[in-house]
């Protein structure tokens, strides 16, 4: 069987620049840093661009930016706590709840995950997939 392999996310926003703010603080939680800025005033998060990153940007249509309805986008954490401070970062920076972090059973599996929107409503989770004997 393939492994799944998703190359980018992007996610528009209306104010780059406060976004930009938003998702530096955000992303030096699990410690990765900005690693360029685009043309038109974007910024790509990641370790490479030939690995998987995740970009704030503007509309390349350059209509205003919209939530997608069901679209999210995850940060793998490395642990519970870590959850705890992407959350509580999210939120300190202006973000919204969208469920505090705790552990869902999803049926066959179960994650430590704590929901958040961003500053331009985009939704997203920070994540950890617990050892199956470390569950509470």
């Amino acid at each position: 069987m393939q492994e799944l392999a998703v190359a980018e996310v992007a996610f528009g926003s209306n104010d780059l620049e406060k976004a930009k703010v938003f998702y530096d603080a955000l992303f030096a939680v699990i410690g990765v840093s900005p690693l360029t800025d685009t043309p038109a005033g974007g910024r790509v998060y990641g370790d490479s661009l030939n690995r998987p990153f995740f970009a704030v940007l503007p509309p390349f249509d350059g209509k205003p930016a919209t939530v997608g309805n069901g679209s999210m986008a995850g940060i793998d954490a490395n642990s519970p706590e870590q959850v705890d401070e992407l959350y509580a970062t999210a939120i300190a920076q202006g973000g919204t709840d969208e469920g505090p972090p705790g552990y869902r059973n999803l049926g066959p599996i179960s994650l430590y995950v704590g929901y958040f929107r961003d500053l331009d409503g985009n939704k997203l989770a920070g994540f950890y997939f617990p050892p199956v004997d470390q569950e509470d």
